[in-house]
């Protein structure tokens, strides 16, 4: 749930980028905080677990303005998305606002997608939530490798796979070059301040 300051006028939402292991999860933040100008880019938190990483930072949209006189600060999270961090990926769920499933289009983790988003609606339903009361945005990442001969799963039947029975609004995407980055940060921000507003009398 996002923390509200009236002290300094702002609402602090968070945003957790979840997915399988090295799916593109990391190099989504990492190019969003590049992405950032000078003036407003945060410190960059990085967690290293062995094989992969937790990253953190915050920011301020400057396209967001104010609401209801109050600013939206964003929180950005990914989780670690190797197995053996279940416990750190469901601490980093506490609180969350909104949700990016940065899914990896090779063919041969259409299984690790499917598990990864079960996973994710498992933890959520421990914490009392449903997957389909928070805003979600899928993100289908990795789509160039068809380039290089590796075989890709086709949209379609991802969105089947992953988004049939949820709805949520997806971009394919490829987090190297930032193809779909910016796309999906803006639209899981638009959908988390819009379901923000509606639950909170500030």
């Amino acid at each position: 749930m996002a923390l509200i300051n009236t002290k300094d006028k702002e609402i602090v939402s968070k945003i957790v980028y979840y997915g399988p292991g090295f799916s593109g999860k990391t190099t989504n933040l990492i190019y969003i905080h590049n992405s950032l100008s000078d003036k407003v880019q945060p410190e960059l938190v990085s967690i290293k677990t062995e094989g992969d990483r937790t990253i953190f930072f915050d920011f301020l949209p400057l396209d967001m303005g104010m609401t209801n006189d109050y600013r939206i600060r964003i929180q950005l999270y990914t989780v670690p998305g190797q197995v053996k961090y279940t416990s750190t990926r469901k601490v980093l769920l506490q609180g969350v606002d909104g949700l990016v499933f940065v899914a990896d289009s090779q063919a041969s983790q259409r299984n690790s997608n499917v598990e990864s988003l079960f996973e994710l609606q498992e933890n959520l339903a421990e914490k009392h939530h449903d997957i389909a009361d928070i805003p979600l945005v899928m993100q289908y990442n990795k789509r160039d490798l068809a380039d290089q001969g590796i075989k890709i799963i086709p949209v379609e039947i991802m969105d089947t796979d992953l988004n049939a029975h949820i709805g949520a609004p997806y971009f394919e995407s490829i987090a190297t070059t930032g193809l779909g980055v910016l796309e999906t940060l803006k639209e899981i921000t638009r959908l988390t301040v819009s379901g923000l507003m509606k639950k909170i009398q500030v």
